[in-house]
C-alpha cells in the first residue's frame, strides 16, 4: 500500500516561512509527477505547484517568486519552501504523486492527508 504523509504545517506570521515535506512510503517502482495543493474553507482545491520526474516545475501566479517545490528522489519526499507568507495562502495543504507500481502499469495518483497551515499575526 502507498502512503504519502506531510509534516510542516502551522501557524506563522505574515511575511513569515514554512517549509512542508510529504514523504512516500509503501511498495512501488517509481515516482512521476509530484504536486501540491491548497484547500481554504468555502473555496475549491487548487494546484500550488508541481515537480515533474525530470525536475521540471510549474507554479500558481499567486505563490511565483515566494514559494520553491523541490524533490529528493532518494527520500522519496516533495519539499515545498514558503517565503513571505500572507493570510491568504492560510488553506489545507495536501501533496500528490503519480505512482508506478509494476512493470508495464499506468501511473497511479495518490494523495497525503493534508496538513493545516494558517498566516496569522
Amino acid at each position: 500500500q502507498v502512503q504519502l504523509v506531510e509534516s510542516g504545517g502551522g501557524l506563522v506570521q505574515p511575511g513569515g516561512s514554512l517549509r512542508l515535506s510529504c514523504a512516500a512510503s509503501g511498495s512501488f517502482l517509481s515516482i512521476n509527477r509530484m504536486g501540491w495543493y491548497r484547500q481554504a474553507p468555502g473555496n475549491q482545491r487548487e494546484l500550488v505547484a508541481a515537480i515533474a520526474g525530470s525536475g521540471t516545475t510549474n507554479y500558481a501566479d499567486s505563490v511565483k517568486g515566494r514559494f520553491t517545490i523541490s524533490r529528493d528522489n532518494a527520500k522519496n519526499t516533495v519539499y515545498l519552501q514558503m517565503s513571505s507568507l500572507k493570510p491568504e495562502d492560510t488553506a489545507v495543504y495536501y501533496c500528490n504523486a503519480d505512482f508506478y507500481l509494476y512493470y508495464g502499469s499506468a501511473p497511479n495518483r495518490y494523495w497525503g492527508q493534508g496538513t493545516q497551515v494558517t498566516v496569522s499575526s
